[in-house]
């Protein structure tokens, strides 16, 4: 059957905390059970706090692209310059919206910088990014099988708008283990029609149904475990669900 599990009893994570550790000792503890064919999504905020990916404001040298950028967007200088640094291009930018292309190919609002939740010390910090977030997911899933004798499935979601619909979603930024895309694609369908462009974005379904019990806003549950769907081990990754750029129709 399938179902979501909030993993409670997280502390407040710190840089330099040993975040794979203290997931596998909840797991270890039966909080909450642990099974074979589990997917564990954890928030991209708890893996970037971990990480050192903490930026304050203050620290930041603009540049004069950054100010023009500010200016235009109406936006803080020292974000856009992070932003900049953080892109390999820029989208989109109109007052109030600052559209990039992550350096990890992601089209996202403010190249995923994020000010929210980042614990009452932090107010004049924001967050970047890991550095490799499907890197930080395969040391997560590591450290579960190391203690638990148990190799799950490991998502490292963030929230995304998206074009032409309102509100945001979780989506995969780190995927190890489970398939980021089901390609249907030379299938059969019920009636025999075979399929031509279905795809199945795995990954980011699973991101999405987990961030309904995590919640965006002072639920203080980072982590959950999905249990009760089928999917065998693989080797793809987060840049799997990536779009190619030459197939960008819309920019």
């Amino acid at each position: 059957m399938f179902c979501v599990q909030p993993i409670s009893g997280l502390p407040e994570i710190l840089a330099g905390d040993d975040l794979p550790a203290l997931l596998a000792k909840r797991l270890a503890a039966g909080e909450p059970d642990f099974a074979p064919g589990d997917i564990l999504v954890v928030t991209q905020k708890i893996v970037s706090k971990a990480e050192g990916r903490s930026v304050a404001l203050a620290s930041v040298e603009v540049s004069d692209e950054a100010r023009e950028l500010a200016l235009l967007t109406r936006k803080e200088p020292a974000l856009v310059e992070l932003v900049l640094r953080e892109s390999s291009a820029v989208v989109r930018a109109v007052p109030n919206v600052l559209i990039t292309r992550h350096r990890l190919g992601h089209v996202m609002a403010n190249a995923g910088i994020d000010a929210s939740n980042l614990g009452s010390k932090s107010l004049e910090n924001v967050l970047l990014l890991p550095e490799n977030p499907d890197k930080s997911a395969a040391r997560i899933a590591e450290a579960c099988h190391a203690r638990t004798g148990v190799r799950p499935g490991v998502i490292i979601s963030d929230s995304f708008g998206r074009p032409w619909r309102v509100g945001t979603t979780n989506v995969a930024i780190g995927v190890a283990g489970p398939p980021a895309v089901f390609d249907q694609r030379g299938q059969p369908d019920r009636d025999g029609r075979i399929m031509q462009v279905t795809q199945i974005a795995f990954a980011d379904a699973v991101a999405g149904a987990a961030g309904l019990a995590m919640g965006e806003g002072a639920e203080g549950l980072p982590a959950c475990v999905v249990r009760g769907l089928a999917w065998q081990q693989g080797s793809q990754t987060s840049s799997d669900l990536l779009r190619p750029e030459g197939e960008d129709l819309f920019r």
